[in-house]
């Protein structure tokens, strides 16, 4: 079927989406979830042709984003569990107003209509963009990319069974067939198909969307993102936080990527560092990028000259030694992508400055970036993490996913 096809016949079904009760909802996402880990064995073996087939085309890091197991499988599974606990958004009256001629008006929350998600290698992405996109009454158009289409393809399936065994038409979850670039322009230029796309990946992949979309986009992903030391900070904490935010999955846009480090601790803080990074771990050391400021303290490779706007994807954390918060904030200013920044500190003056003027999606005090997510964040799981102001900002869940409209009622005003 060509994305055309699919196209029109995601936008056909939109109707049945808005016909379906809360309750149906919910009960089409367990059916989901249910055939999703039934289905576990034929998506395994898909998975495993997708890495066989990726093997020294991407890094071990990116394979690792790849891979499912039986347990990531489940946990995929209760993601979607997760989001039929959570309210219905949809048709939630979010302001009200009474005229003086008695006119009520009411601005209630609607669906997008068809939403568009654009992803690489990530399968998981399949069923929580299914899930939300079900449970916010929008039809989802998943493209998923080539190294992981097997995989993504086989658990699309998955979840059009369990659509199909409560006779829910399933072509409310569509599956992009064509992995090639020329696809990915269709969705980019769907007019009156398309009511929001979501591009997933690289910043080659978002700035493709943000630069080429004649549809409705919503730039995600990219993170580069901070965490600055402070002068006042617990240092065993921030070792903790840093070893957390960089190292238990460094393949994902909220780990850390720049390291911001007080000069008054410096000389404490950073051999810390480095013998937890690097001389204690005999399985993927870090390898520390350093600016000329934090060269005096630690060894590492000397930074290059964009290696403080990076997005590694990997064990590479780029040093660098600041004065205060002050300088902190100016750089990453500078060098952010709005995605997730952290401060560690005891200092409150430290944290009002750094909460305030630090302009990011999610910023953190004494906690690890790695949080910027939908079910950390108690959203079941999430669309993308928006990294734009209009519309939405931050991890996406269901309320992210509607817009509004106003329903007017009266007993024959006219004006």
């Amino acid at each position: 079927m060509t994305t055309l096809e699919i196209l029109k016949q995601a936008k056909a079904a939109k109707s049945v989406l808005a016909r379906l009760t809360s309750e149906e909802k919910n009960n089409a996402l367990y059916a989901m979830a249910d055939a999703l880990q039934e289905c576990a064995d034929d998506i395994l073996k898909e998975n495993e042709a997708d890495i066989e087939a990726a093997r020294g085309v991407i890094s071990d890091v990116m394979i690792d984003r790849l891979t499912l197991t039986k347990e990531r499988i489940d946990g995929m599974a209760d993601g979607i569990r997760q989001v039929a606990k959570l309210p219905d958004p949809v048709g939630e009256v979010l302001e009200r107003v009474e005229r003086e001629n008695g006119m009520v008006i009411e601005k209630t929350a609607v669906p997008m209509g068809v939403v568009a998600i654009i992803y690489e290698s990530r399968p998981n992405v399949s069923s929580d963009a299914a899930a939300l996109a079900l449970k916010s009454g929008n039809v989802c158009v998943l493209r998923g990319g080539k190294e992981a289409f097997r995989s993504a393809n086989a658990v699309v399936n998955a979840l059009r069974k369990g659509l199909n065994r409560l006779g829910i038409d399933e072509t409310v979850i569509n599956m992009v067939q064509d992995t090639s670039r020329q696809s990915a322009n269709e969705l980019m230029t769907a007019d009156g198909y398309v009511d929001l796309l979501i591009p997933r990946g690289g910043a080659g992949l978002i700035n493709a969307c943000v630069k080429n979309a004649t549809v409705p986009c919503i730039q995600t992903g990219t993170g580069i993102c901070h965490i600055y030391v402070d002068e006042t900070a617990d240092l065993e904490m921030a070792l903790k936080i840093i070893e957390n935010a960089k190292t238990s999955r460094p393949s994902v846009c909220n780990a850390e990527e720049v390291c911001l480090v007080n000069r008054k601790i410096a000389a404490e803080f950073l051999p810390k560092l480095k013998k937890l990074l690097v001389d204690d771990r005999a399985v993927n050391p870090v390898e520390l990028r350093l600016h000329s400021s934090a060269q005096q303290f630690i060894d590492g490779t000397p930074a290059g000259e964009d290696d403080f706007d990076t997005e590694f994807l990997d064990y590479i954390l780029a040093v660098k030694v600041v004065e205060d918060v002050n300088e902190a904030v100016a750089h990453i200013t500078e060098h952010s992508t709005h995605h997730s920044e952290a401060i560690v500190t005891s200092s409150d003056e430290a944290i009002e400055i750094f909460t305030r003027d630090v302009d990011s999606s999610s910023v953190y005090v004494n906690v690890s970036t790695r949080f910027t997510d939908g079910g950390e964040f108690g959203l079941g799981c999430e669309m993308g993490i928006s990294t734009q102001k209009l519309h939405a900002r931050g991890p996406m869940g269901l309320r992210e996913l509607t817009t509004y409209k106003y329903i007017i009622r009266g007993c024959g005003q006219i004006r």
